[in-house]
């Protein structure tokens, strides 16, 4: 009995001491709990080339996107008509969808009704008019390719405009294009 207390009062006393310490005593690997922090833009001795920010490795994607391999060319937008499906089935909520967004990026240019009439347009040249024979023919991937890439005057969206709101302006735009007479306009 005599040992047991003994060796309680030991561990009390011990415990007692070791919580009016302030240091952590000593650390196998100090680095790993304090590391010499970088800024990003300055000069770093560690890596190979000085830098601290250091480029992507090639042909990274960025958490939560896809990556869009067609060129900003004619033929790469031909080629994305061919293989790019809408995933979006029309539904109310796709449309609306579809309008708020176009209303907001595209029908300063495009206009109300997708005729190329929008505001801007006296300072611009006219936009096709999405009732054209030829805008009404384009597939739906190169449709896709012209909002992600942009083509002529028109600037590429890809930053402005997520993947799934670009399908869903096009739903909206086919809808334009369905309640529009049909007019044969180049």
């Amino acid at each position: 009995m005599r040992r047991m207390v003994l060796s309680s009062l030991f561990c009390l006393a011990l415990l007692a001491v070791a919580c009016g310490k302030t240091s952590p005593g000593y650390e196998f690997m100090p680095d790993m709990a304090r590391s010499v922090a970088y800024d990003a833009f300055d000069l770093n001795p560690v890596t190979k080339n000085g830098q601290t920010l250091q480029r992507p490795v090639p042909g990274t994607v960025a958490r939560g996107s896809l990556p869009f391999r067609y060129a900003a060319t004619p033929e790469e937008a031909e080629r994305a008509g061919r293989e790019l499906l809408d995933p979006f089935a029309p539904s109310p909520e796709v449309l609306a969808r579809g309008e708020k967004v176009y209303r907001t990026f595209c029908w300063v240019c495009h206009g109300e009704t997708g005729q190329g009439d929008g505001p801007i347009i006296p300072k611009f040249p006219n936009p096709p008019s999405y009732t054209s024979d030829r805008v009404r023919t384009l597939p739906e991937g190169q449709i896709f390719h012209v909002i992600t890439r942009g083509t002529a005057l028109m600037p590429a969206y890809a930053a402005q405009i997520s993947t799934e709101d670009r399908w869903q302006v096009i739903r909206y735009v086919q809808q334009l294009q369905r309640a529009a007479p049909r007019e044969a306009r180049k």
